[in-house]
């Protein structure tokens, strides 16, 4: 006895994807840490500051998209426990080069961006906890 399952405007072989995409694990849920990652990379595309990688100087959004991406991956394998984590994996280095990312504010000396992502987390969770008025 066989059972079709279908689902309109789904074609059966979508189906069948999804299904083998869901027990491999490839849809993998964000990392707990993901908002907080999300308003990190927020707060450096809208900082107006450049992120250097590789020898170049991109715009702020720029570095977020890259970031964004190395996030999926890093989520994709599960080893983003924490915001820090990620920091250290994902938004310190190339993984690529090896080459230390960097971060440029305004006319201030260019700074390792996991020196300078760590300083903006700490001031969030700071704003976070903050009293309201």
């Amino acid at each position: 006895m066989s059972f079709t399952f279908h689902l309109p405007g789904l074609p059966a072989l979508g189906i069948a994807a999804l299904l083998a995409a869901l027990a491999q694990g490839a849809l993998a849920a964000p990392s707990p840490a993901h908002a907080e990652i999300d308003a990190l990379l927020g707060r450096l595309a809208s900082s107006g500051c450049e992120f250097n990688r590789n020898g170049s100087w991109y715009p702020g959004a720029e570095a977020r998209t890259h970031l964004q991406r190395k996030l999926g991956y890093l989520e994709d394998k599960d080893a983003v426990p924490t915001t820090e984590k990620f920091i250290e994996l994902g938004a310190s280095t190339s993984s690529s080069s090896g080459k230390p990312y960097l971060v440029k504010c305004g006319n201030a000396a260019p700074v390792d961006s996991g020196a300078w992502l760590r300083t903006q987390l700490t001031a969030m969770r700071a704003a976070a906890h903050a009293p309201k008025p």
